[in-house]
């Protein structure tokens, strides 16, 4: 697919992985919105790309709907959506009190929490994309549109304390398949990428030491992922029209050890 001229989606656009897919979508002539919670972030990058800002929390029917809504009137039918709102939680399955050493319960509310963001938001948004650009006409190849969703190498190999995560991580990587089966004949692509360790602004506010640490533990190159090289990838997705169904690990090599 062509991107310049093209209406895209960037969830989670304001930080991050979708701020840099964000900004190299529109590098290359997207019309780019981004939606995401962060309303001031948001409308400072918005800005900057030259793309509008949609105020969206995923968990949300009727804001996810608003937010296509006006993203269309703007820049008409998305082609692009690419996926990268998400929450991070660790919280080991029987906890320890840290005084006491007696056990402790799941919050069993991290765990929805995680559900509810990373893999029913992740197809909130997915299904409204796709009910918009199943009708748009066709591009070369009958193409119509095409979706990235970001997964997570914890989607394979989670640590300890990434039930929830890796759950919700998992799910995504799993509904993928049937999801681009469901669109095969509306030429609706659907693919998955599934990140390493990447210097995120959640990893950014670790001490260097740690962030040296994780790095390092990467076969190669050993460094933290850039956002800038998910980016890219997504990109080539996006220019790839034969790239269908398919779950690319973006992660040095790095297969995580239990903790």
């Amino acid at each position: 697919m062509k991107i310049d001229g093209t209406a895209a989606v960037v969830t989670g656009g304001a930080s991050g992985l979708g701020e840099a897919t964000a900004r190299a979508l529109a590098a290359k002539g997207a019309k780019v919105a981004i939606f995401d919670r962060d309303v001031e972030r948001g409308e400072k990058v918005a800005r900057e790309i030259g793309g509008i800002f949609c105020e969206v929390d995923v968990t949300s029917d009727e804001k996810v709907a608003a937010a296509f809504d006006k993203a269309r009137e703007a820049h008409g039918q998305e082609r692009i959506l690419v996926n990268c709102a998400g929450v991070a939680n660790a919280v080991k399955t029987v906890g320890r009190d840290k005084e006491t050493k007696e056990p402790k319960r799941y919050p069993l509310h991290q765990f929805e929490l995680a559900i509810a963001i990373n893999l029913v938001g992740t197809f909130r948004c997915i299904a409204n994309s796709a009910y918009g650009m199943v009708s748009a006409d066709p591009l070369d190849d009958g193409e119509r549109g095409v979706i990235i969703n970001t997964a997570s190498v914890a989607a394979q190999d989670g640590q300890i304390g990434q039930a929830a995560y890796s759950a919700s991580k998992g799910g995504v990587l799993g509904m993928a398949l049937p999801i681009a089966r469901d669109l095969m004949n509306d030429g609706v692509r659907v693919n998955t990428i599934l990140p390493g360790v990447f210097k995120t602004p959640m990893v950014a506010m670790m001490p260097p030491n740690v962030q040296d640490a994780l790095g390092a533990q990467v076969p190669f190159p050993k460094r933290l992922g850039q956002a800038e090289e998910y980016a890219r990838l997504a990109c080539f997705i996006v220019e790839n029209v034969y790239l269908n169904a398919e779950a690319i690990r973006l992660d040095g090599g790095i297969r995580m050890a239990p903790r």
